[in-house]
């Protein structure tokens, strides 16, 4: 009852904007570009739409087309792995989370349009995020401080992924159909998704889409233990041996000369859903209805004696509407909101163990302002409360609530070569946990401010500097017990202070005559930077993993180019790179636990109008700065190819592509990931993919 009579006077104003707008406009907001349906050659930034492209406060990459269907996989974090500046916790096939910028959890946000993914995901790594990538239209990957638009707690960046279910423009033809297949050799992976938008009369449009994937237990390349961990395995099973006990010998021995496919590393996921929308000259409102459901298992340790699954499902309901005010102060009024109820229960050899439930409420109205000589920006208020529960003999973490309510602002001023941009957020945050008496409340007020500077055409340098205040999370304050997934015992603080941050940025972009190269570098200083760490310790016979706060320090950067070599009969020939780099230390102290090395990536494709042809060679380095009790990671190299055909001449709409991952079948491992020593990335993948949007 406490969060619907929040939501609903939370939402009740928002909605009643809505509805009392006079008219909505066909075009009430960006169209996505690219080679998708839209066809436009502007590129547009959706995520922030009324400042010209959020160069100066955060570096912005863009996934849609043909290159989000190749890179589709069943969790968005590996979807996004091969951007700059993105990792993947790669915890398993079924739950792998997108870092930015080595941050994770709550300092690296996922969201639908402007809005969080209202799940468990940031709980804990094991916790599958609940977005289908195959409801996927277009994804934004947003670094640096530009992220204060919608979080004080998202100090990495954010992921903004638009779907389709709420329709953003009416088809001109009797409807307009989006659909993916795809199939992999790996671990048999198969996934379909269709989406079908239908013009009812000229204002109204409606949507629907249904999405399945199933994938079984994914092949790797070398032996699934890690060297350290083969070599505990051996151990015990030579203290077996001493024992008397052949049988357990025998097992932990063939556990640690395992190869092959990853046991008990399957998934499924199946999603649905429904949508309308009103658009009209001055506006436009719409309305969904989502359905996800996954279910996935958790490879096991042979060490530890548990073999979890989890089962998860999620109802979601969003909101989003726009008003058009015509020429005076303010150009437009954007509305978003969404609900949603989601649950999983973790299973342990089958029978069921604990259940997480999350319901939660997200809104957020923005005011964009006219263009008045060069002078433009947004301007907004957010609020979000989560009803938060773990429930069973592994509850880790108390039953809790957390409310924010925050007012933002992005400006901008453009003065000949010169811009100027500016933001300021200021969050209030209360989280509650009735049961042990918890109530703490906590203010914080963060900003930034960049310049650039064009220094000639197609070249731009600019500068940043940024203040943050990040209040702690329940699960930083509370987390308190074993947790079976992962195989850990979590305790963290309930007296932990705010951390804050000052941070840089420095970046130089070029982009002209079909070259581009940009350069970023970035830096922070942290004063009680919360962290999770192994302690080296046994609690409930699990390792005891916990949250300190200290000084720290974290600085990179982050490097994309591209340049045409030829043109060839039909064929355009161009080289590209990317690499990144982040370290993390603890201020006279060790280095901060699973932090991605250096990465490089370079790649050779010919393009013509109807085929495509890749390869491409990544390289990861050996990862030895490490925390006390981590374990360093080996560096591997991957190549990559692929070829896409267009059958139908002069249309992007229709694509077939044939792709190999890790053609040369390595053992590699993220050290991003919790379970890096014992569930490898996948070895040779061969992929067949096939893409229509008509």
């Amino acid at each position: 009852m406490r969060l619907l009579s929040t939501a609903g006077f939370t939402l009740a104003p928002v909605i009643a904007l809505a509805i009392a707008a006079p008219a909505f406009a066909q075009d009430a907001a960006p169209q996505p570009t690219g080679d998708d349906d839209y066809h436009t050659d502007q590129p547009i930034v959706v995520t922030a739409p009324y400042v010209r492209s959020l160069d100066i406060l955060g570096n912005v990459s863009v996934m849609e087309g043909e290159k989000l269907a190749k890179d589709i996989r069943g969790q968005i974090g590996d979807t996004l792995a091969s951007q700059p500046g993105v990792s993947s916790s790669s915890f398993s096939p079924g739950a792998s989370r997108p870092i930015l910028r080595g941050f994770s959890g709550e300092r690296a946000a996922v969201l639908v349009d402007g809005l969080g993914a209202i799940d468990a995901s940031s709980t804990s790594a094991d916790h599958a995020v609940s977005i289908d990538p195959l409801t996927a239209e277009r994804i934004e990957i947003l670094r640096g401080p530009s992220v204060l638009l919608f979080s004080s707690q998202a100090v990495g960046g954010a992921v903004n992924v638009f779907d389709r279910r709420i329709p953003r423009s009416i088809p001109e033809a009797p409807f307009h159909l989006d659909a993916l297949a795809s199939y992999g050799t790996a671990a048999d992976d198969k996934s379909i998704g269709a989406s079908i938008d239908v013009p009812v009369g000229q204002r109204f449009v409606v949507h629907a889409d249904g999405n399945y994937r199933d994938s079984n237990e994914v092949r790797v390349g070398g032996l699934i233990y890690a060297p350290e961990l083969r070599a505990h395995l051996l151990d015990l099973a030579a203290d077996a041996t001493a024992g008397g006990d052949a049988d357990e010998a025998a097992r932990l021995t063939d556990a640690a000369n395992s190869r092959g496919k990853v046991p008990n590393s399957q998934s499924t996921s199946k999603s649905a859903g429904v949508g309308a929308a009103f658009i009209d000259d001055g506006g436009s409102l719409g309305i969904s209805f989502g359905y996800l459901e996954d279910a996935y298992g958790i490879p096991p340790r042979a060490d530890i004696d548990e073999v979890p699954t989890i089962k998860a499902r999620q109802y979601r309901v969003d909101l989003r509407g726009e008003v058009e005010l015509g020429d005076g102060l303010f150009e437009k009024l954007r509305i978003r909101g969404a609900y949603a109820d989601y649950a999983h229960t973790e299973f342990d050899d089958g029978e069921p163990g604990t259940r997480f439930t999350n319901r939660g409420i997200e809104a957020r109205a923005e005011l964009a302002q006219n263009d008045r000589g060069g002078w433009r920006g947004a301007s907004g208020v957010q609020y979000s409360f989560r009803d938060f529960a773990a429930i069973g003999d592994e509850a880790f973490l108390p039953a809790n609530e957390t409310t924010r309510i925050a007012a933002f602002t992005l400006q901008e001023l453009e003065r000949g070569p010169v811009t100027l941009e500016g933001a300021l957020r200021l969050e209030k945050s209360q989280v509650r946990a009735e049961s042990i008496g918890f109530d703490r409340s906590f203010s914080s007020l963060s900003g930034a401010a960049g310049l650039s500077y064009q220094l000639a055409e197609g070249l731009k340098a600019s500068v940043s500097i940024s203040r943050s205040e990040r209040a702690p999370s329940a699960e930083e304050l509370l987390s308190d017990g074993p947790h079976a997934a992962t195989l850990t015992y979590e305790r963290g603080n309930p007296d932990f202070a705010k951390e804050t941050s000052w941070g840089g940025e420095a970046s130089l972009k070029f982009k002209r005559d079909g070259w581009s190269a940009g350069l970023t570098g970035y830096a922070s200083r942290f004063d009680n930077f919360i962290y999770e760490t192994d302690t080296g310790l046994i609690a409930d016979d699990l390792p005891l993993f916990e949250f300190r706060q200290n000084k720290a320090r974290v600085w990179g950067f982050e490097f994309e180019g591209a340049a045409p070599l030829a043109q060839i009969g039909g064929f355009s020939i161009l080289a590209d790179a990317t690499a990144d780099m982040t370290r993390a230390k603890i201020t006279d102290g060790p280095y901060v636990p699973r932090i991605p090395p250096l990465r490089i990536r370079g790649g050779l494709e010919a393009s013509s109008e109807r085929i495509d042809a890749r390869a491409e060679v990544e390289w990861t380095d050996d990862q030895t700065r490490i925390a006390p009790f981590e374990t360093a990671t080996k560096g591997f190299t991957l190549v990559n190819a692929s070829l896409t055909w267009r059958p139908l001449p002069d249309t992007k709409n229709l694509s077939l592509t044939l792709a190999a991952d890790n053609i040369f079948d390595v053992d590699a491992r993220r050290h991003a990931s919790f379970t890096k020593d014992y569930v490898p990335l996948a070895g040779r993948d061969i992929r067949l993919t096939a893409r229509a949007s008509f």
